[in-house]
């Protein structure tokens, strides 16, 4: 259940993120591959994936010849005995996948960076059915409530988090434009009114 923490935002002081679907060909990312399985390497693959090496350091010795960088050319029995142990992806015919919110921390467990949003995706036979959970202001938001859900006190009510969200992981951003400075409290945007006040 941790991977669909994210839908805690429907109940939280945040807005609610809106559904975006996408019905048609296989076409969306599951995050950054489609929808695909692992498959134990078939003789044709292993063969294919073989003269690919082969012809992938051949090219590599062409190109740095004149530099004295080359690497030795296996034969091909020696390169299809290893790869006729790898496991290639291969697209999913049918199956579902639903990819939790992305995320990372960059300078400290408090320094969250959004990554790529929530997503759930059904495909058949080279069609796709697929719901993208898009939030407002959508870096900012997902970075917030992640503070919010991971670094606020639990204890607390709802308001009293967002307050210590508020205090702790400052959402304001400075821009400048034709030598105008503006500032945006990006909580204005991501918030319930009635957490506002």
């Amino acid at each position: 259940m941790k991977n669909f923490s994210y839908l805690k935002t429907f109940f939280s002081p945040f807005k609610r993120p809106k559904l975006q679907f996408y019905l048609g060909k296989t076409a969306v990312g599951v995050p950054y591959f489609y929808p695909r399985r692992w498959v134990k390497a078939t003789p044709k693959m292993a063969h294919e994936e073989a003269l690919r090496k082969i012809k992938k350091i051949k090219e590599f010795n062409e190109r740095n010849k004149e530099y004295g960088h080359t690497q030795r050319v296996p034969k091909y029995a020696e390169v299809y005995e290893q790869v006729k142990h790898y496991h290639f992806p291969v697209d999913k015919r049918i199956g579902f996948d639903f990819v939790s919110l992305g995320w990372k921390t960059k300078w400290s467990a408090t320094d969250v960076r959004f990554e790529w949003a929530p997503r759930w995706s059904f495909v058949c036979f080279g069609y796709q059915f697929a719901v993208t959970f898009v939030a407002p202001e959508q870096d900012h938001y997902w970075e917030c409530w992640l503070y919010y859900e991971l670094h606020t006190d639990k204890r607390k009510s709802k308001r009293e988090r967002i307050a210590q969200c508020r205090k702790e992981f400052s959402c304001t951003w400075t821009s400048h434009k034709a030598g105008v400075e503006t500032k945006t409290d990006y909580y204005e945007k991501i918030l319930r009114k009635k957490y506002l006040k």
